[in-house]
């Protein structure tokens, strides 16, 4: 939710000549299988996990919105609304890589563009040539060159003086629409709206508020400020800020990077499943993973949080603050378990497990150590480095724990891989192509190779690849 940081983006600039921009692909991943099987385009499409196997959707086309099918649906249930959807398997790597280019069309208009998620981003356009006079046919640009470069995929563009302003400005014209909120026109237009289409307000807030006698957005920037925040604490004074469309969040650039919170994993289970053993082996695989990942990136947590989705759809999630740091998934597994066990109850089909971590501090900065667990820890982080170094070398499924063997093909994901569709496949090697693709200096050879490993030492956070970007276009220029 935005309005957390108390923290102005441009230093004494006030904040109504801010001019931001936030960009949102439309219906993005199916957007991006229907250009690259133009077969699909006009038809209903889901991207989901193997159309064969349950799975949620993770995006719909706007042919099949029509049908009531949204992303985190089931797939049994999109078939249910309409038999004849086009049930695709998702392409992640292929969502980087056109994610990724579409992050460079955005940098050759502001050097401040802030990755909000794989599909929109917020571009600061303060004190770049971009005003308010022009900010329409700057936006229009956009939209052409990325439809030179995507054939088939729009975008919709939201412009503010803030990124809350620019972030809900964004859905108004969807698909493919340019809408602008100038100062002082916030209350005009999302004034007489429920409270639930202000960004951060769920259905139980809105509940909350409506009990207050609150059911507008304009009704809850006058509503007294003592009261929400007797109500909601210190997220009260947020919400009576955002009802206003007031925002001093800044701008974040790629190139400084976003805070690290928490880490963690969930998998939906291939069928429902009453045996908690089951749930068990899942929750130890998905704590492994959370653990690598917080090792990898140096990381220590002290919460850990367990979540339950049975198969009603109901869900619980609970955590639990420990008395130290750590990155190990022995620690991670026994709270987490004890947290399952606390809260689930026979008869409760388990739909989806998940465990998070979060609490999190740099391994360099001072913690307090635990004596009595310090020569214990010793030699099992002996143990953990060899299994990195193992599983860095060979791959996840090269060493894992006897109870887990079975589980090993169904929960560790593949290598994470960039995919270039194939009707647009690069030129490797040559110096033509002005517009290099990032994965261009990561083949070996072969140059109809449209797919290549990601370097281990990259995540796929769009802060770190856009990192990796600058970084190669650098070395490639000084080659030239």
């Amino acid at each position: 939710m935005l309005g957390r940081h108390r923290k102005e983006a441009h230093v004494g600039r006030p904040p109504n000549e801010r001019l931001i921009f936030h960009i949102d692909m439309d219906a993005f991943f199916a957007s991006v299988e229907v250009m690259c099987r133009p077969k699909l385009r006009g038809k209903p499409v889901i991207v989901c996990g193997k159309p064969t196997t349950r799975s949620v959707v993770a995006a719909a086309s706007y042919e099949a919105r029509e049908y009531g099918i949204h992303s985190a649906m089931s797939s049994v249930e999109a078939f249910r609304l309409c038999p004849h959807v086009v049930a695709v398997e998702g392409n992640p790597g292929q969502y980087i890589y056109v994610s990724l280019e579409l992050l460079r069309i955005y940098k050759e208009k502001s050097t401040i563009v802030e990755p909000y998620s794989i599909d929109e981003a917020f571009v600061e356009m303060t004190g770049t040539e971009c005003t308010w006079e022009n900010c329409l046919e700057v936006a229009d640009d956009i939209k052409n060159r990325i439809r030179e470069r995507f054939p088939g995929l729009t975008a919709s563009i939201g412009i503010g003086p803030n990124k809350l302003v620019a972030k809900m400005c964004s859905s108004l014209d969807k698909p493919d629409g340019v809408s602008i909120i100038r100062p002082g026109e916030f209350g005009e237009v999302f004034g007489p709206r429920p409270t639930t289409k202000l960004w951060g307000v769920g259905d139980k807030t809105a509940v909350a508020l409506s009990m207050m006698g609150v059911n507008t957005i304009d009704e809850l920037g006058r509503h007294p400020v003592a009261m929400l925040r007797c109500r909601f604490g210190i997220m009260g004074e947020i919400l009576h800020m955002m009802a206003q469309g007031r925002d001093d969040t800044p701008v974040t650039p790629y190139f400084e990077g976003m805070p690290v919170k928490s880490m963690g994993h969930e998998h939906t289970l291939s069928e429902d499943t009453w045996d908690i053993a089951e749930a068990e082996r899942v929750l130890l695989r998905l704590c492994d993973q959370v653990a690598r990942r917080m090792r990898k990136k140096s990381y220590l947590g002290n919460v850990i949080s367990m979540r339950l989705r049975f198969a009603d759809f109901e869900g619980i999630g609970r955590q639990r603050k420990i008395k130290f740091y750590t990155d190990e998934e022995r620690v991670i597994y026994r709270v987490a378990r004890d947290l399952m066990h606390r809260h689930w109850r026979p008869g409760q089909a388990i739909r989806l497990v998940g465990v998070n971590c979060s609490g999190l501090m740099k391994i360099p900065e001072t913690i307090q150590v635990d004596l009595f667990r310090e020569k214990e820890e010793d030699s099992h982080r002996k143990l953990l480095t060899a299994i990195d170094e193992i599983r860095d070398k060979y791959g996840e499924h090269a060493i894992t724990r006897a109870r887990l063997v079975r589980h090993n093909k169904r929960m560790w994901p593949a290598a994470r891989r960039v995919s270039e569709p194939r009707f647009l496949r690069m030129g490797v090697g040559s110096g033509e192509r002005t517009n290099r693709s990032l994965m261009a200096g990561w083949h070996d050879a072969a140059p109809n190779l449209d797919t290549t490993p990601l370097p281990a030492s990259i995540s796929t956070s769009p802060f770190d690849m856009l990192k990796h970007q600058d970084a190669e276009d650098r070395k490639r220029k000084r080659s030239e």
